[in-house]
Order: structure tokens, then sequence, then C-alpha cells
């Protein structure tokens, strides 16, 4: 009789805790898409530009695109200095994100709206750092800056004045950032079981080609990681740059053998494409993942770690 009435009010407990959390979100915080607070559509900012706790950040990577036009009270981050430690190889610190996010008038009940170019890669990566280091709304503009511009909505060339923010970096979040020695060769070597999910191409991830044409950041090996499963990460996309709904994303990944059960690792060339697939399998879908942002330049440059190179070009086939 005493178990039958801790379950009861279990149940009547978790039935009061969702009633107040379904009660207590503002339209800031509505979902217009993918069941997820993680995306917005363009309609959903367009309504929500002049929303102080609605803070919208581009990261672009084409020089002076940011100047050129861009959504009405965005912020810009450059992602080579604003996110990155420009001496070391590594993520921005604490104290300078903290600093940056601060003067962009984000503070702590802020909601994140990151867009760009490129089919959102570098506003991914920062929707990672933002989650790294603690931010509590973190969303993407579905289509990012593309579509926004080929569906004629207005820009503006206007820089925003915004009050600083209170926003307070926590320590790094280890649980979403996989590195080289304790969380990527383990899972290579088969010691620890993880989905590692390669987004680059098929002809990166076969050896075929060391990178993209035009990628200057290279490997001395071509190939990809032991037990890696090859996800390109345009697949999670449709042709407008939108992401696919969630039944279509669960089924891609699904498809491929990784169904959110074991951890996940992705990784790209250096972190930022494989940045949207750690948002898509993280924030849309739930799982538990980390991005490898030391990625293939790192490991393929690294010293007694194994590869997989079916195409022969470097170090014979295999």
């Amino acid at each position: 009789m005493f178990t039958l009435n801790k379950k009861v009010i279990a149940a009547a407990s978790s039935l009061a805790v969702l009633a107040l959390t379904a009660t207590s979100f503002t339209p800031a915080q509505a979902a217009p898409k993918n069941q997820a607070r993680s995306v917005v559509s363009a309609d959903w900012v367009e309504k929500n530009l002049n929303d102080p706790k609605v803070v919208i950040v581009e990261v672009s990577t084409e020089p002076g695109i940011y100047e050129r036009g861009h959504i009405q009270n965005a912020v810009k981050i450059s992602w080579h200095t604003d996110l990155v430690d420009t001496v070391n190889r590594d993520v921005v610190s604490a104290a300078k994100f903290q600093k940056f996010a601060q003067n962009s008038g984000i503070s702590a009940d802020s909601t994140i709206v990151l867009y760009g170019d490129k089919n959102n890669w570098f506003a991914a990566w920062g929707a990672w750092i933002f989650n790294l280091y603690g931010a509590k709304d973190v969303r993407i503009l579905d289509g990012g800056r593309v579509k926004w511009e080929k569906d004629g909505r207005a820009m503006t060339t206007a820089v925003p004045t915004k009050p600083k923010g209170n926003f307070t970096s926590t320590r790094l979040d280890k649980s979403l950032r996989a590195t080289l020695l304790q969380d990527v060769i383990p899972v290579a070597k088969k010691r620890v079981k993880a989905d590692l999910i390669d987004i680059r191409s098929a002809d990166e991830f076969s050896g075929k080609i060391f990178a993209p044409a035009g990628f200057q950041e290279l490997a001395v090996r071509a190939g990809h990681i032991p037990g890696a499963i090859n996800v390109p990460w345009g697949l999670n996309v449709n042709a407008d740059g939108t992401f696919k709904t969630v039944a279509e994303l669960k089924k891609l990944y699904a498809d491929r053998g990784v169904d959110g059960k074991q951890p996940i690792i992705t990784y790209c060339r250096i972190g930022e494409r494989s940045s949207l697939t750690w948002f898509v399998l993280s924030e849309i879908l739930g799982y538990d993942v980390k991005n490898y942002d030391g990625s293939w330049t790192e490991y393929g440059n690294t010293v007694g770690v194994p590869i997989s190179n079916p195409s022969g070009t470097v170090w014979g086939a295999n």
C-alpha cells in the first residue's frame, strides 16, 4: 500500500512540474519548428526584433558581409577572433567570452539567436561555444543568412548599441567537447564504445582528397578515424538550408545505426562543419553528443594513432 502511494505521489508531482513548465514559457520561447526550442523561423525573428530579451548574433565568414547589411539589431561575432584563442589552438577563454557577451548586450535571461553565411556552419560553432559556457537559451535561425536574403527580408547597415548585459560564463562544459587523448583515441582503438560521426564529404572520408578545394588547413594523412560513420553535414538540411524535421533527422541517423543510445562524437576538419551536426544531434534530437574541434587536422597529424585510408593515398590502403 505504501509503495502504491509513493507512485501516485510521484506521478502527481511530475504532472505538476509539467503543467508549471508548460505555462511558464513566454512568447520568446515558443518553438516554431521541429518541436524544439533550438530552431527559430525567420517569421519568429521578425516578430521579436525589438524584444530586449532577444539578442540576434551574426557569425559569418565572408569579410565585410555584416557591414554590407545584416538583420536589424544583430550584433557581430568574428569567429576567428571572438570565439577562439588567437595564440593557442583552443576555444576562447571563459573570461574573454564573458566580456564579449556582456558587451553585446547578452544577459543570463537572454534568448540568443545565431545566424550566418555558409549554411550556418559558424553560427552552429557559435551556438556550441555559447553552450560550452553555460548560456541557457541558444537557437539558430532556420536557413541562416542565405535564406533570409533570398526571401527578400529587410536588412540594415546600422550597428546597434546595446546596454551591457550580465551574462556570466560558467566553467567550460566538458560534456560537450571531445579531446584527442581522453575521448577520441580510446574510441578509435576500441577501448570505449561511442558513435564517431565524420561529417565531411565522401572523398574526404575515403582519403581520396585531403580537403575541399580552397580549404587551407590540412593534415599530412588523408582518410578517417577508424570506426567512424560518414554522414555528410548537408544531409541534415533541405535545399534551402533549413533543417529537416525531427522525424527525418532521426531516420537519417537511425538508418546508419545511430539512435542516441550511446555517446556520439562529431568531427570534420577543424570542427566548424561538425558543429552543425552536433547542433542537430544534441540540440534538436537531444542525444548525448560531443564535438571534436581538433577534428581531422589534429587527428590526421598526430603520430602513433591509427587511421582508415580506403583510397590508399597516404601510408597505403587498409
